[in-house]
Order: structure tokens, then C-alpha cells, then sequence
């Protein structure tokens, strides 16, 4: 049986070996929870948070925290009882429950990972896996590193969760989870989750003190064997369990190179909060040689901790670290470390230096090259990290700060970085080709260095002539043996090789001596060649995959991961005015690539899936850093632009076709010429700055320099665009005259600026510049139409779900400046209002609306066309897609009114309906008396019209909107598109009649379900205006019975209140007063009935018939004649006049319900 001892030296990560690849699994797991709790942190929904008072009140009592769980019964039955509640909780819970769900998974990976790592150590101390224990384990070089990372990872989880996750917004998500999928989730173990995640009351702010016996109270809700986490401390203090020494073998770096298990200690050491507050000699030995220079650390990924106020509250461990903090020793330190600086600047400069690191130079310096790295890396790691801001409301942290801050010069840092950076990347480059090409070299050396010396044996042999060299045949044999003795040195077998190339060149030096060889120089030559040969032979061999593991470790970037960001300014100031320092910064990137090998390294070992999506997290992160630094070319070219466009707009003129010679200078406009020429040159400048960093494979992500230019400019584009939209329509609602026009004008003049900005540079960046400003203003229309839309839908479309959004183009978001989400509902808000039915009257042979008091002009045709000019045409159907949004909303609300009022069983409005239903039963028949009938049927019902009188106007403007719209993108569409518009047309015609085949005849085929055409024609058809809004249906209604007669009451009722006006065509409203216009009522009702079975509207239109002819029979026989009667009837012949108008109806379709003559005699007195 094999003892304890020989398993602490066998293959602990062998596939075979049972231990080793549960705790490797176990710590790969803890590594891809981290990076999915950092990448949820960025996607937690506002609303968790009840910020704003308005979300307080709205879903305080739907969002509790933990204290529900003190009485779940009593916010349920509220929530019961309460239907605007229900209706919200049940909204809430459909739009997130997604996310909701999956925070939640993860916090139930967090408390599975403990409960695994605890059962592992069970495992391992009953014996599970055989011969091993804890001790075992601790002697493994792998061993102790996965067990002191598999406690270490559990630490971080619980940091980073109350880091990135605030306590209250945990308890918020882990209730509604609780309440909307806990029961049903059988596996679930929510109770064991919530005791260990909830609120520590630790909030990330300056003004909240820290909670007391935190974090360590949090740490042990779960208990670890404290046997084990002692063991663990132990190893850490005493070993080096990642041998990193080795790579910073100077006792200065020795702090660097323990920093991986620095940061580790700190968080295993709130396991074992005894040892921080009471064991002042272990903490003196940990301080000592881990944090002797040092006192801000980085603990995962860049999250950095200073010491200095992390350990206040730790009595031993403070008292430990107060020699570190000395004021003299951190004097003393800042001086050592920035006088450092400009030494170890001149240092990689010069190595930087063109032709200075060639092969040769490389190899015979390869231990100084590696000690100026390890300077640079360890000075740049020190003052990046104790001049970062971190705890700065802690007032010694920020005093110590303070002073190091006086000797710290960000900018020459920064140099040291990027050319540390350059450096790194040279030397692997030049070591990875040696490293390609050894084998070949060696044998290209050895084959030329055994050819001269069979040369010089058959010289010494007297065969091969060469000036005065005599015959010596011991030196023939001696040289033919050298030559063989070369021949047969081995490329595997590299360290007896090396000894014997080392006695070879030696025996040369020798024979060269005694035989006086050097008196002849063509033999010297040869001699000296063959040493040449033998020595780079020497040096190849000593090339070893070491170094480059060693440059990898010393050039570790992860504790900035998070810090470079306050570089950033540096960066792009040094871009902008350099544009060719790109090359520089691309080594920088790559060198802060490198800290994806710690979250990925054990994923990888353990060949885990998670693999993909971790890199994938943490590679997008970078690659978005990137974008960011890089946005400032971009941002520089479109300043360059704007002073373009300004003097070719403003300073420019034409040349005219004709001019006088003595004007042709002036008319040159050389210098404006040469200013425009100048700044296109800058353009081009930057867009070679770009094109210079080559293609980049940052982690798993290959960036293209074209396509990041590409995206940065239409990020750039993107953010001008969305600013000009925002500001450009935000409108006075008391303003006393419309600010449409001019705002629309101003917004046009300013976009068709940027429109010709791109078609001027577009040659000189060697972009598509139409195609990317119709791919990006259509983006960002869609994308504020899709979040304006979203109050419509009870399941919302969250800007993180959004298609047109994007993660590296991102479309802004601004805060509202009223009841509006953006700018697209500030535009249909302020059309609303400048054709707002209850002020204005619609006069539909101009398509025009007129004030109601000034008979003033308010809107035109021309209103649709500048709106196109301003929004393009994505705006324009933009906002008939909203308007559709509004009409479907007034009829939800109208169907609501309908089915729960109006028509609900044992309504009042039945009884009167069952009452007139019989006198007008039969609509052939004259009704007898027909005012005395039709004045009590409007006088009973007076009361109950205020709904559906507000829903037809409101829908009918909005139809009569829609209406205009649609001309105007078809007069653009058959202007700028014929041949699109043209085929479009052909198709719905070809569809169309394709429909009506299969209706006279089933057995011709229908395009159904399976067939996607009509979803697919409709969305064309509508934007280029090839539609009817009036016979759009926009809700689908269940069968009411006598909506029609409901409907015919209603319009005589308001009949009333309108009246025809010759001067117009159409009919008004008697009084100014009242709310209601002549055509948007009309269009109303059309669109109305139309939401509902035909037979309703013939029902409707039957009736309208009947009171037609009654009150014209009226008329006729009565004895006196009432002005009133003739008025109304009047109104009514209008109305179906407009009906038939606008509903496409043929006269003979009216004429079934009135007859002609009735219709010829309106027509004869309207136009007396």
C-alpha cells in the first residue's frame, strides 16, 4: 500500500485520481459563480432598489424584504384584495421572473458550492477517498493549492455578493422568488438560502460605517471546520504554495510575488477572526512577509481592499500592520519605489531602442532583461495600487494617500506602463519564434560548424589546396574527429550536449594556441566561424519554455483590472494628440489580457463547460474597456467634422458656372480650401492610428482595428444622433404657438449636417457612410419607440432585452422631462395637442386642422413632410407604430367600460336597449312620432355617452393622424422609391387576389400560419404607406349582443351637438365648447365598428337609415316645421356621406338603407 508521503508526491490532478478532480471541479465551479455573480451585478433591475418615491409607492408593498416572511399571510390577502395590486404583482411577476429566477440560481450555487466543500472535507476525514486526509492533501503541491482556493472562492462569493448586491435588494429578489416560483421548484432549498444571503447591513458608502463584527459574522452562518481553515492559514503563512518566488528571486519583489496568496490570506483569515483579533505573533509573522511594503491589496479580479481600514476593527491584526504604516517606513518606501521610476523609464526605453533586441542580444541578456521587467512591473504595481482611491473616506488611508499623491506623476507612469507593455510583448514574440524555430537552428548551426571542420581536415590533408597550409595529417585526423564529435551532439539529449559543446569550443581555443593556427587567417576564420556556430548552438539550446512562464507570471496585470480605468484620461490624451501610440497601447491591452488566466485557469483544468461563457464574461469586459479607450478617435473626428461641415455650410460658397477672370482667386477660396483640406487630413491621421493596431485576439475575442473603427464611429454617431433627438423635441406645453415646426426644422437642418458630414469623410475612413447612418438612426428610433411602447404592454421589453440595443454601440438613455419615456412620445404628445379635437376642427378637402376660436391654420400637409424631413422615415412610421399603441389602449379601456358597465347582465343601458329594441326591430317600417321616440331614447341614455364618446374622438384623431402619415410615406415612397413601391404594390395585389380566389373557391390554396408572407409584406406595406388605417382591426372583441343598436344611440345622440357647415363640407360642432369635431367622429365610429362582426355595423347603418327616413317623414306631414329636426337629419345624411367616405363604401351600399332621392334633396340644400 502506498504511504501518506508517496501521495503527497503523486499526480493529485490525474483523471484517475478520484480527490483531486472532485476538489479541482469544486474550484472550478467557485470561479464561474464569481463571474456570473459579477456579471448579473451589472443587469439588476432598478425597480429592486425603490429609489425614486414614485417606485416606493407603487411596489413597496409588492417588493418586501425579508420582513414578509414575519407574516406572508397578511401581505397575500391584501394583495387579494386589492385589484390594482393583483394586476401589478402579476405584471411584475410576468416581466421578471426571468431574471429573477436566475438570480436566484445563483444564489443557491453560492450556498451548494459550501455545502459541497463541506461535505468534501467529510469525505476526506471519513476516509472516502482512500490513504488521504487534509494533512495528505496539504503536502500536495496541487493539493493545497485547491484546498486553500476552494475556501478562499467561498470568501470571495460572499464579498463580492454584498459588494455588488446591496442586502435589502437580496431580500427583495429572494421574496419574489419566493412568492412567484419557490412551490414550484421541489429541490428548492430557499430557507438554507435566504439564512445565509441575507442582509449583513454593509452598504458600499462613505457616510454608512460598517456594520460591527463584519464580515466575520457573515462568514460563519455557514461553519467551517476550523481545523481546517487553521491548516490552510498555516500553509499559507509558512509556504509559497504557487513557487512564485522563483520568478521574483530579489528579497525587494518578494511582497509581489507573494501577492496571489496575499489576497487569498486576507479573506481565509475572516474564517478565523480569533487569530486577527488575539494572535498577535501570527499576525506580526503574516505581516512580515506578506505585507512588510504593502497595504492595498487586490483580492479577485481588481476588487481592492486597504488594509489599513479593512483590519481597524482587529486588534492583532492592526497592531501587526501599524510597522508597515510607520510614517517612516512609508517615507522611505515612496522613495525607493518613485525614485525607481525614471530609472527603470530609461531602462526599458533603451531596450526599445530600434535593432537593440535581436536574437543574439536576447540570449546573452536574458537574466537583465528580466530583472528591468521584474523592476518595472513591481513599481508599477505598487503605485497603481496605493495611489487608487480606495477606502478614501477612511481618514488615515486618505492622509497616507495624500502624501504618496506628492511624489506621483500619473502621466510618466502611464509611459512606464505602455512601454513596460511594448517590452513584454517584444521579448515573448522574439521567444516564442526561438522557441518555433530551436530545433531547426540547432541543426543549421551544427551541420555548418561539422562542415568547416571536414573542410579543415581536408585541408590539413593536402588534398584541397589552400594558400600555405602544409600537410598534417594529426591535425586531419584531429579536425575529422572534431567534425563527427559535432555531428553526433543530440537535440534531445540537451544537458550532455551542453557540456560537450562547452569542452568542444574549448578544445578549439587550444588547438588554435599550440598549433599556432591563428597565423593563418583563412584557418583562424574558419576556426572562429566554427565557435561562432558552436556558441549560438549553446545558446539555442538554453532556450527553455521557462522563460516564458516567468515573463508570463511577472507581467500580471489583475490587480488593475479594475483601477486602469482612472488611466483612461491618459490614454486617450495621449491617443489623440499621437494617434500612432496605438501600437504601444495594443501591448497594454494584451498584457492586461493576461488576467483572464486566473478566474479561467481551474475551469480549464477541470475541462468544465463554463469555460466558454466565463472567458467569454471576462474577454467582453476587456473588449470593452478597449472600445472605450479607443472611442476618443472617434469622438476627435467627428470635432474635426462639425468644423468641416461649418465651413462648407457657412464659409463656402459655389463657384459659378460663369465668373470674370480678374474674380477667379476670390472665387477659389483658397484658404477655406486648404483649412478643409488640413482637417480631412487629420481624419485620415486618426483612421491610421486605428488601422495600426493589427488584428488583436484579446482573451477569446479577435478585435478588428476596421471594425473597432467602424463601431466607434457609429458610437459616436449613435450618442450625437440620440443627443440632437432628445434636445431637438422637447416642447413647451404652455407655449401659446406650436413649437413643432420650428423645432422640427432646426432638428432637420442639424441632422442633415451630420448626414452630409458622413458622406463627405466616408471615402477618406474607407467606410460605407448611407449604410451606417440608415442602420443606426433606424436603431435608435426603434429601440426609443420599442421603451416608449413599453407602458402599453403588461409584459415590458427591458433595454438589456432590447434587439436594437447593444452592448458595444449602446443607444443612450435620458431622463424624462415629462409624462413622456422620450423623444418619440414628446412628438406624438405634442401632435396630439396641436390637433386636439376638443380645440381645433379638421377640414378634410385640405387635410388641415383650424383653431376652433382664431379659425388660425394650425396643421398642414406640409407638418407630415418636415416630420420626415427630421425623423427619416423609421421616425415617421415610428410614430404611426406608437399612435397604433394609443388607439389600442382606448379600445382595451372602451371594451373594459363595455363589458363591465354598459353591457354587463342587469345593466340599466339593457333595459333601455330591450325597450327601443322592439320599436326599432323592424328598420323597414316608418317609426310613428319619430322626434317624440327619438328624443326619449336620447334623454334616457344622455348620461352614460361620456366614455365612448371620449374613446371615438380620441380614436378617430388618432386614425385621421394615422391617415395623414400614411400619405405622406407614400408620396416618399413612390418618389424615392418607384420601383420598391411599385412591387410592393404588385405583391399585395397578387396576395390579395390570391385570398379572394381561395373564398369563391376553397379549393385554391390560402397562405395560412405556415406561410409567413402577409407577417412578412405588412411591416413593408406600412411603411411605404400602402394602407388603410380606418379598416385596420387593432383588438380582437368577443360576440356583444346589440352593439350595433348601442352604437346607432349613440351617434343620433351626439348628432346633436354637430352641425354642417356649407363653408366646409363637413360637419362641426354648434358649440366651441363642446368636445367633438365632425370627421374624427367620424372616423371613430368607423373604426369602432369595425373592431367588432360586420353585422353590427349593418345593424348600425340599418337604424341610421330608419331615423333618416322617420324624421324626413316627419318633416313632411308634420304641421309645423322644427329647424332642429331638418338639422339633425342633416348631420345624419353628412355622417353617412363621410361613413361611406371614409369606409370605401359605394353610394348604392348607403343608398340600401336611404334612398337616393333623400340624398339628391341633401345635396340640393347644402349647396343653396
Amino acid at each position: 500500500a502506498p504511504t501518506p508521503s508517496s501521495f503527497a508526491g503523486m499526480d493529485f490532478l490525474a483523471e484517475n485520481n478520484l480527490c483531486g478532480q472532485s476538489i479541482l471541479k469544486l474550484v472550478s465551479r467557485g470561479n464561474a459563480i464569481v463571474a456570473e455573480l459579477l456579471r448579473l451585478s451589472d443587469f439588476i433591475p432598478s425597480i429592486f432598489k425603490l429609489e425614486s418615491k414614485e417606485e416606493k409607492e407603487k411596489y413597496s408593498f409588492i417588493l418586501p424584504d425579508f420582513a414578509y416572511f414575519q407574516g406572508p399571510d397578511y401581505y397575500e390577502k391584501n394583495i387579494d384584495q386589492n385589484q390594482e395590486l393583483q394586476d401589478r404583482d402579476e405584471e411584475f411577476r410576468e416581466n421578471h421572473i426571468e431574471i429573477v429566477t436566475r438570480f436566484y440560481k445563483v444564489f443557491e450555487s453560492i450556498h451548494k458550492y459550501v455545502m459541497d466543500l463541506k461535505r468534501f472535507l467529510e469525505d476526506l476525514e471519513e476516509g472516502v477517498f482512500i490513504q488521504q486526509t487534509v494533512e495528505n492533501v496539504l503536502l500536495n503541491e496541487d493539493g493545497k493549492q485547491l484546498l486553500s482556493e476552494s475556501l478562499y472562492l467561498y470568501g470571495v462569493m460572499l464579498l463580492v455578493v454584498d459588494l455588488k448586491i446591496e442586502g435589502v435588494v437580496r431580500e427583495r429578489m429572494l421574496v419574489a422568488f419566493h412568492r412567484y416560483s419557490a412551490h414550484s421548484s421541489v429541490d428548492s432549498n430557499i430557507d438554507d438560502v435566504c439564512k445565509l444571503l441575507r442582509s449583513t447591513g454593509y452598504q458600499r458608502s462613505p457616510v454608512v460605517r460598517r456594520p460591527s463584527k463584519y464580515p466575520e459574522e457573515y462568514f460563519s452562518r455557514i461553519p467551517i471546520s476550523e481545523l481546517f481553515v487553521e491548516m490552510v492559514i498555516g500553509r499559507l503563512r509558512s509556504d509559497d504554495i504557487y513557487n512564485q518566488i522563483s520568478a521574483f528571486p530579489s528579497p525587494e519583489h518578494r511582497s509581489t510575488a507573494l501577492a496571489t496568496q496575499a489576497g487569498m490570506l486576507y479573506v481565509i483569515l475572516f474564517f478565523s477572526p480569533n487569530i486577527l483579533h488575539n494572535q498577535q505573533a501570527q499576525m506580526r509573522e503574516i505581516v512580515d512577509k506578506h505585507f512588510p511594503d504593502n497595504w492595498v491589496i487586490s483580492m479577485y479580479m481588481g476588487i481592492t481592499v486597504n488594509l489599513c481600514e479593512a483590519w481597524e476593527p482587529y486588534k492583532a491584526a492592526k497592531t501587526a500592520l501599524n510597522n508597515t504604516l510607520l510614517p517612516g517606513n512609508i517615507q522611505q518606501l515612496s522613495s525607493r519605489v518613485f525614485g525607481r521610476v525614471p530609472l527603470v523609464s530609461k531602462q526599458v526605453e533603451d531596450y526599445l531602442v530600434e535593432g537593440t533586441l535581436t536574437d543574439e542580444f536576447v540570449l546573452d541578456n536574458i537574466a537583465k532583461l528580466m530583472n528591468c521587467l521584474r523592476d518595472s512591473n513591481s513599481t508599477i504595481r505598487w503605485i497603481i495600487l496605493h495611489t487608487a482611491p480606495v477606502a478614501d473616506f477612511h481618514k488615515r488611508c486618505k492622509q497616507i494617500r495624500d502624501e504618496l499623491c506628492v511624489s506621483y506623476n500619473a502621466q510618466k507612469l502611464f509611459l512606464l506602463l505602455l512601454n513596460t507593455a511594448q517590452f513584454e510583448f517584444l521579448l515573448k514574440e522574439m521567444f516564442k519564434k526561438l522557441l518555433a524555430e530551436k530545433q531547426l537552428k540547432w541543426e543549421a548551426y551544427k551541420k555548418e560548424g561539422a562542415e568547416r571542420m571536414a573542410e579543415l581536415g581536408e585541408v590539413f590533408s593536402g588534398t584541397k589546396p589552400l594558400t600555405r597550409v602544409e600537410k598534417n595529417e594529426h591535425l586531419q585526423a584531429w579536425f575529422t574527429e572534431m567534425s563527427s564529435q559535432i555531428t553526433s551532439l543530440s537535440y534531445d539529449d540537451s544537458t550532455s550536449a551542453g557540456r560537450k559543446i562547452s569542452q568542444l569550443i574549448q578544445a578549439l581555443d587550444e588547438v588554435q594556441e599550440f598549433h599556432q593556427l591563428e597565423t593563418n587567417l583563412q584557418v583562424k576564420q574558419f576556426l572562429e566561424d566554427t565557435k561562432r556556430f558552436l556558441i549560438q548552438m549553446l545558446r539555442t539550446i538554453n532556450i527553455k519554455e521557462e522563460v516564458l512562464t516567468t515573463l508570463e507570471i511577472v507581467a500580471d496585470l489583475s490587480y488593475a483590472w479594475v483601477l486602469i480605468d482612472s488611466y483612461t484620461g491618459y490614454m486617450q490624451g495621449n491617443i489623440k494628440q499621437r494617434p500612432a501610440l496605438v501600437i504601444k497601447l495594443r501591448a497594454t491591452f494584451l498584457k492586461m489580457s493576461t488576467a483572464l488566466q486566473l478566474p479561467c485557469q481551474r475551469i480549464d483544468q477541470a475541462k468544465s463547460p463554463d469555460l466558454a461563457s466565463v472567458s467569454a464574461y471576462y474577454s467582453r469586459e476587456l473588449v470593452g474597456y478597449v472600445r472605450k479607450v479607443m472611442q476618443i478617435i472617434p469622438q476627435s473626428m467627428f470635432i474635426v467634422l462639425h468644423q468641416i461641415i461649418d465651413i462648407l455650410t457657412n464659409r463656402m460658397q459655389e463657384v459659378p458656372t460663369r465668373l470674370d477672370k480678374d474674380k477667379m482667386k476670390e472665387a477659389a477660396q483658397l484658404d477655406a480650401r486648404y483649412e478643409v483640406a488640413k482637417l480631412t487630413h487629420d481624419i485620415s491621421v486618426y483612421t491610421e492610428g486605428v488601422l495600426m493596431m493589427k488584428t488583436t485576439l484579446v482573451g477569446i475575442i479577435k478585435i478588428d482595428p476596421k471594425q473597432l473603427l467602424e463601431d466607434g464611429i457609429r458610437k459616436e454617431l449613435v450618442q450625437q444622433v440620440a443627443l440632437a433627438l432628445h434636445n431637438g423635441l422637447i416642447f413647451n406645453p404652455k407655449a401659446k404657438t406650436s413649437e413643432l415646426e420650428p423645432k422640427l426644422k432646426a432638428l432637420s437642418e442639424r441632422l442633415s449636417g451630420f448626414r452630409r458630414s458622413f458622406e463627405y469623410v466616408q471615402d477618406y475612413v474607407n467606410i460605407y457612410g448611407l449604410k451606417i447612418w440608415q442602420e443606426e438612426v433606424s436603431r435608435i428610433i426603434n429601440f426609443n419607440v420599442e421603451q416608449e411602447c413599453n407602458s402599453f404592454f403588461r409584459q415590458k421589453v427591458y433595454e438589456w432585452q432590447s434587439i436594437y440595443q447593444s452592448q458595444s454601440i449602446p443607444i443612450p438613455r435620458f431622463p424624462p422631462v415629462d409624462s413622456s419615456v422620450n423623444f418619440i412620445g414628446r412628438l406624438a404628445q405634442e401632435i396630439l395637442r396641436v390637433t386636439d379635437y376638443r380645440t381645433t376642427t379638421y377640414i378634410d378637402q385640405i387635410n388641415a386642422w383650424y383653431d376652433k376660436k382664431t379659425t388660425q391654420e394650425l396643421v398642414n400637409l406640409k407638418l407630415w413632410e418636415q416630420l420626415k424631413d427630421a425623423v427619416d422615415v423609421f421616425g415617421l412610421s415610428a410614430v404611426d407604430r406608437l399612435f397604433s399603441f394609443m388607439i389600442v389602449q382606448e379600445l382595451q379601456t372602451f371594451l373594459k367600460y363595455l363589458t363591465r358597465f354598459l353591457l354587463r347582465p342587469g345593466a340599466p343601458f339593457l333595459k333601455v336597449i330591450a325597450a327601443f329594441g322592439q320599436e326599432l326591430s323592424n328598420p323597414e317600417r316608418l317609426i310613428a312620432d319619430a322626434p317624440k321616440v327619438y328624443a326619449q331614447m336620447m334623454t334616457s341614455c344622455a348620461r352614460i355617452w361620456g366614455p365612448f364618446l371620449d374613446c371615438v374622438m380620441k380614436v378617430g384623431q388618432l386614425q385621421l393622424i394615422k391617415k395623414q402619415i400614411s400619405l405622406e410615406l407614400n408620396r416618399s415612397c413612390k418618389v424615392e422609391s418607384k420601383l420598391l413601391c411599385n412591387s410592393l404594390m404588385t405583391l399585395n395585389q397578387s396576395v390579395l387576389t390570391a385570398i379572394e380566389a381561395h373564398y369563391r373557391d376553397p379549393s385554391n390554396p390560402y397562405p395560412g400560419e405556415d406561410n409567413a408572407i402577409l407577417y412578412e409584406l405588412t411591416p413593408y406595406l406600412e411603411t411605404a404607406g400602402i394602407n388603410d388605417p380606418l379598416s385596420k382591426i387593432f383588438v380582437t372583441t368577443s360576440a356583444v349582443k346589440s352593439f350595433g343598436l348601442a352604437s346607432f344611440m349613440f351617434i343620433i345622440s351626439q348628432l346633436a351637438k354637430l352641425e354642417y357647415t356649407k363653408s366646409l363640407g363637413s360637419m362641426k360642432s354648434r358649440r366651441p365648447v363642446d368636445p367633438i369635431d365632425g370627421p374624427p367622429f367620424v372616423a371613430g365610429c368607423i373604426s369602432l365598428l369595425h373592431q367588432f362582426h360586420s353585422d353590427h355595423t349593418h345593424q348600425c347603418l340599418e337604424c341610421l337609415g330608419q331615423y333618416v327616413r322617420s324624421t324626413v317623414e316627419a318633416q313632411a306631414t308634420g304641421k309645423e316645421k322644427n329647424p332642429d329636426l331638418m338639422s339633425d337629419t342633416v348631420s345624419a345624411l353628412s355622417f353617412l356621406e363621410t361613413f361611406a367616405a371614409y369606409g370605401h363604401l359605394p353610394r348604392r351600399a348607403i343608398e340600401r338603407y336611404v334612398p337616393t332621392y333623400i340624398f339628391d334633396e341633401f345635396k340640393h340644400a347644402v349647396s343653396v
